[in-house]
């Protein structure tokens, strides 16, 4: 069991941020029982792992909310194989939606720079 300074260094996730994915349910750490003299939260390695997995995913373009609806079944492999590409191929048709949406965008920039270029 880590507090949230040691969570912190492992991961590289600032403190604050830890602290948002476990207001927003991402994460969750505990009290220990037989310590009644602070309230420090302990994170298990349970926690740790799912911070990797909130970093993966936010590297690759998921938000936090499709995080927060996947990551519990993800991370414990209640997900069917089939459910979990069904999730990729959303974020894949985003992306290439994303990518027609710039390029539009740079075509009409380039646009705009012939018009300028031409007066």
């Amino acid at each position: 069991m880590k507090l949230i300074n040691q969570l912190s260094k492992e991961t590289g996730i600032p403190i604050g941020t830890i602290r948002f994915y476990e207001k927003s349910g991402l994460i969750k750490g505990e009290l220990k029982p037989e310590v009644k003299t602070n309230n420090y939260v302990y994170y298990g390695e349970e926690a740790a792992d799912k911070l990797r997995f909130i970093l993966m995913a936010k590297a690759v373009g998921f938000t936090l909310h499709e995080i927060k609806e996947v990551i519990d079944m993800w991370y414990e492999k209640t997900i069917s194989k089939k459910a979990q590409l069904k999730v990729l191929d959303q974020k894949l048709l985003q992306i290439d939606e994303k990518i027609s949406e710039l390029n539009a965008m740079k075509a009409q920039i380039f646009i705009c720079k012939t018009n300028i270029q031409n007066r």
